[in-house]
């Protein structure tokens, strides 16, 4: 059974601060993580199987998060004999590249053995590589509660990410089991995510 962070700061800043400390802890920790990655490589697989989106937005995995790019890159391997006919739908992956001015992200195509380049915080981003506007987008849970709300790192880009692209991309986030924080409340400026996957399955929406 997973341990969960206690709930005892009673203001909703440090206690998510708290939260992530701790939760990046344990995933870092994890004696089992390979085997939730593998789980939910196979979770998110099947879950691509019905999607029609062509363009999805992905990010580069740290802190022990789940690797989101081999089953992304098997969704876009899988796409090629059906689409070769129709080079307009091509499947292509992005990952984010932070705009300093805004602190937004944008998205830019990635591949393997593209070439990348490490942005103002040590990640890994695609180097002049052509720039694509996603209709699904993966996101990456610290933490994740009811109604389908995430606890991130606290930098707000997603958040200002979404509030500004049309159309919106369809979002969905990704983590552990041992992430879901029930006593999890969203603040004003949170937008809660389309579905929730983890390596237990869909955990939102509810079914």
């Amino acid at each position: 059974m997973d341990n969960k962070p206690p709930a005892t700061a009673p203001d909703a800043v440090p206690r998510k601060a708290l939260w992530r400390q701790q939760l990046v802890a344990e995933r870092l920790r994890l004696p089992d993580r390979l085997a939730r990655a593998e789980a939910l490589q196979r979770v998110l697989r099947v879950w691509l199987v019905d999607r029609p989106d062509v363009v999805i937005g992905a990010y580069w995995p740290i802190k022990g998060e789940f690797d989101p790019l081999p089953a992304l890159f098997r969704w876009q391997e899988a796409g090629m004999e059906a689409d070769a006919r129709h080079a307009s739908q091509r499947r292509r992956i992005g990952l984010p590249v932070i705009n300093k001015i805004d602190r937004t992200l944008s998205f830019y195509t990635w591949y393997p053995g593209c070439p990348m380049e490490e942005d103002a915080y040590g990640i890994p981003k695609p180097k002049d590589t052509e720039l694509i506007q996603p209709t699904l987008l993966f996101v990456p849970c610290v933490g994740y509660g009811p109604g389908g709300y995430r606890l991130g790192y606290g930098g707000g880009f997603y958040d200002r990410t979404l509030a500004q692209l049309q159309p919106k991309p369809f979002t969905v986030g990704l983590g552990y089991t041992h992430g879901f924080l029930p006593d999890l409340e969203p603040e004003p400026h949170d937008v809660p995510l389309d579905a929730i996957l983890n390596d237990n399955g869909v955990v939102w929406p509810l079914e």
